[in-house]
């Protein structure tokens, strides 16, 4: 098993013992109702039917895993009860007990695998199975040829082959595919079993067939095809004496320190602590009313109280978080398959690189994000990386490279999609834009309002759709699921260096930490996580040119939009300093002014879901200690529609 199959694999075992563990579990409770309808003419069918169903599941998860002797036990089985459900073998005691075994020898199974044991050799037990089925229905059930044969000697004058197929555009284009490839084998020999492997160039198909001596796949090479002899196994009492004692039967397959929790109940935790986070907030803003009419020493004894609450509170808020908190990989690991056709269809060669993995991120989160990352992949197929030859024209290696990366930012994770394709033809994008009506200023595009343009509804610079690209509804929904979800998108591009898009999401929706700002006499909230730094100004050096207004900051402009302007709030005319929250990095910063930030605080956050009040620039709404309701704002958006053309900061500069 190849490295880069090991980390796909890796991460689903411990959910495949607990799963694993609940099917099992199921298992022996209709096998004692079963057992008790032996000689009946009609079994109970919702225990069949149960049975059935747990015996499928943990066939298709061990394929998952590759764990092929639970696999076939579960196989075995299943093909039992399916000639139990169709009346086509009588529930006799040798059948029960044949259940039985198998269902501890596929325990043993599982349990020498967690435990990286020898494996239990299960053929006597499939035979069992196989028998006590066919002795009472006369006929033989529909059992997998690898469980018959691959525990059996091998037939004099054949050979077990491990023959691998691995596609490429080059051998589709000639017409030679997996189906093919199986069907030559079945002319040849006996297929005993096939399956998928991920390598460094996508995947292959690994086959195991019984053929005639001699190498009769020698010249199959051209085609794509490797094959070497397996030795036989060993009989099966030989491997029974060398394998190690194993564990008892009525062990747990999963650890018992993993639980499966619904989502749901994470949520009602999740809410009960935002309700303590609000009733600590109004006991603070309590102490504070009483402080001058408290003794010293009776207020120092609340105060030290009330910050013991505050930490433990702070605690119980992370540890929630982190119960939440689940690998970005489960977003990552299904994009190497879907490059993988893509590339096949379109004639590319591409290679996927994953970064960050064990970054982790809120579950709700990766459920919402599956789709955007997705899109983006498809972008960098259809639109960045470009053909084998036109790359190798452009000095670059023939394969290009998608990479997905992740990692965290304070309270924050960072998500990239990148490529070493040729990057956005700006000036195409910005001569499409204009041709729909779109009013782009001459000059160099501002990072957000290129953003802004790719993410318009239905815009493409291409007039017809394509497999991995939509028309631009893709980039709409990527920008408008990352604001929902208050998020921030930018990207960066160089002609034929290739792209780059950078998602920044908070942690965690429910609680967050957040600046309280003033504006006049409203009050507002800033997500934390939103913000870059925060810079004091005078009113004085605030510049207006082109209807735009910027202040010098770190030896260039910075654009800066007053939220009093954007409300049409009365903001105080008297204060000769105002402060600035910093949204967005490099040349996509921009400053927001207020009249004072109160201070920092931890917030519950409130959604608007009713589009009858939704507000562009606000994401939801809290409550203070004093009980007061502040809206929370949605920086990224309030500065959309803020632009500063590259002579205007020139200006500035100079």
């Amino acid at each position: 098993m190849s490295d880069q199959h090991a980390d796909f694999v890796g991460p689903f075992m411990e959910d495949y013992f607990a799963e694993c563990e609940e099917h099992l579990g199921a298992v022996h409770r209709h096998l004692l109702a079963l057992e008790t309808a032996v000689g009946q003419p009609d079994p109970p069918a919702s225990v069949v039917d149960d049975l059935f169903r747990s015996f499928h599941s943990i066939k298709g998860i061990s394929a998952m895993v590759e764990l092929r002797e639970a696999e076939r036990l579960s196989h075995e089985m299943e093909s039992a009860l399916r000639a139990i459900r169709a009346r086509d073998v009588s529930l006799t005691t040798p059948l029960v007990d044949a259940l039985v075994e198998g269902v501890r020898l596929l325990e043993q199974v599982i349990a020498a695998r967690r435990s990286n044991a020898a494996i239990p050799a299960v053929a006597s037990t499939l035979t069992r199975l196989t028998d006590a089925v066919g002795v009472h229905a006369g006929a033989t059930p529909d059992v997998p040829r690898a469980a018959r044969v691959s525990d059996s000697p091998v037939p004099s004058g054949r050979n077990l082959w491990r023959v691998t197929f691995t596609p490429s555009p080059e051998l589709v284009a000639r017409g030679i595919k997996v189906d093919s490839i199986r069907a030559r084998l079945l002319e040849v020999g006996d297929v005993q079993s096939v399956a998928p492997r991920v390598t460094e160039n996508g995947i292959a198909f690994d086959f195991q067939v019984m053929a005639p001596d001699g190498d009769v796949f020698a010249p199959w090479r051209v085609d794509g095809v490797e094959a070497e002899r397996i030795a036989p196994p060993a009989p099966e009492a030989n491997v029974a004496a060398a394998a190690p004692a194993l564990r008892p039967p009525d062990e747990p397959v999963a650890p018992a320190n993993f639980v499966r929790v619904d989502l749901a109940r994470l949520d009602n935790l999740m809410r009960l602590v935002g309700d303590l986070v609000v009733s600590r907030a109004r006991l603070e803003d309590a102490l504070q009313r009483i402080e001058q009419f408290t003794p010293a020493a009776e207020w120092r004894t609340l105060q030290d109280h009330s910050e013991s609450i505050e930490r433990h509170l702070r605690d119980l808020r992370e540890g929630v978080m982190r119960v939440r908190l689940v690998p970005v990989g489960e977003i990552f690991r299904r994009m190497p398959f879907v490059v993988r056709d893509l590339a096949r269809d379109s004639g590319r060669r591409i290679q996927i690189a994953l970064e960050g993995q064990s970054t982790e991120i809120d579950k709700f989160l990766v459920e919402r994000m599956m789709d955007p990352v997705l899109h983006l992949v498809r972008n960098a197929v259809s639109h960045g990386i470009e053909p084998p030859d036109e790359r190798i024209a452009a000095g670059k290696r023939p394969e290009g490279t998608i990479t997905l990366a992740a990692s965290t930012l304070g309270e924050a994770v960072v998500l990239e999609v990148s490529d070493d394709g040729r990057g956005m033809d700006v000036a195409a994008i910005a001569r499409r834009a204009r041709e729909n009506g779109v009013d782009v200023p001459e000059g160099p595009l501002d990072p957000r309002l290129l953003v802004d343009i790719i993410s318009a509804p239905g815009f493409s610079t291409r007039d017809a759709a394509d497999r991995a690209s939509g028309r631009g509804v893709g980039m709409s929904v990527v920008r408008d699921t990352i604001q929902e979800l208050g998020g921030v998108l930018t990207l960066e591009t160089s002609p034929e260096r290739g792209t780059l898009f950078r998602i920044v999401l908070p942690l965690t929706l429910a609680i967050t930490d957040a600046l309280i700002v003033h504006v006049g006499e409203r009050v507002f909230a800033v997500p934390q996580s939103s913000v870059r730094e925060v810079a004091e100004v005078e009113t004085g050096a605030i510049r207006a040119i082109e209807n735009n207004e910027l202040i010098t900051f770190r030896g260039g402009a910075m654009p800066v939009v007053r939220l009093s302007k954007l409300f049409s709030i009365a903001a105080a005319s008297d204060r000769d300093r105002l402060h600035v929250i910093i949204v967005g990095t490099g040349s996509a910063a921009v400053g927001i002014l207020v009249d004072r930030i109160a201070g920092q605080r931890e917030i519950v956050v409130k959604t608007l879901s009713d589009p009858l009040i939704k507000v562009a620039g606000v994401s939801g709404a809290t409550e203070l200690g004093d009980g007061r309701l502040v809206l929370i704002l949605e920086p990224a958006a309030l500065t959309r529609k803020v632009r500063v053309r590259a002579p205007v900061r020139a200006a500035v500069q100079g």
